[in-house]
């Protein structure tokens, strides 16, 4: 079993990771990005770093292989928001959601993808984590199926940052995430409400 200074579920293209990278240079980091383009990226950056593991999967509460929903990457140059490279789902309405004036996103803009989604303790299992110092999460509504499911019995980790605007509904917050902010303080986190979009659970 190893420990991993940072695992990331939703590292898009590395972009905003670069601090948090450095920081770990000198421990085990795992980032884990499904979209195509966005782990191509990941993986010709990190290709000379031992102790950067790339995982294509999507994590979610079950296993099973299912649609995968991102913006295709031509379209995200036409819709001018770089955001876009980051709002893969396993949910397409979720990506059609994020429609505005501003943002004239259509379902000819969205590829499909089968892919496996595996769960956070198969995560743990295929790269045999024992502890995580910084876990972060920003899967675009997938948040709570994730930390609902994870067993932190079996992995030690010291704080969890994870996205919060999406929770319950593409730009809502209700029950789902004070169930999982309970969960997390009976669990001996402090919750930090970072900015209005996420949040920080730390021991």
């Amino acid at each position: 079993m190893k420990k991993f200074g940072l695992v990331v579920i939703g590292a898009h293209f590395g972009v905003w990771l670069s601090e948090k990278i450095t920081k770990y240079k000198d421990n085990n980091i795992l980032l884990v990005e499904p979209v195509p383009y966005n782990y191509k990226i990941l993986k010709s950056k990190f290709v000379e770093s031992d102790n950067v593991q790339i995982c294509t999967n999507v994590i979610y509460s079950e296993n099973k292989k299912k649609n995968f929903y991102y913006v295709k990457e031509l379209s995200v140059t036409k819709l001018g928001k770089h955001w876009a490279r980051g709002i893969g789902s396993f949910d397409k309405q979720h990506i059609l959601n994020h429609k505005n004036k501003r943002f004239q996103i259509t379902e000819n803009d969205i590829e499909t993808i089968e892919i496996d989604f595996i769960t956070f303790d198969d995560l743990v299992n295929k790269y045999q984590i024992q502890s995580i110092d910084e876990l972060q999460i920003d899967v675009e509504g997938a948040e709570f199926e994730i930390l609902n499911s994870i067993n932190f019995e079996k992995v030690k980790i010291n704080s969890i940052q994870f996205e919060s605007k999406h929770f319950d509904g593409t730009f809502h917050e209700g029950p789902k995430l004070n169930t999982i902010k309970e969960k997390l303080k009976k669990k001996g986190y402090n919750i930090i409400q970072l900015d209005k979009e996420n949040i920080l659970a730390k021991k």
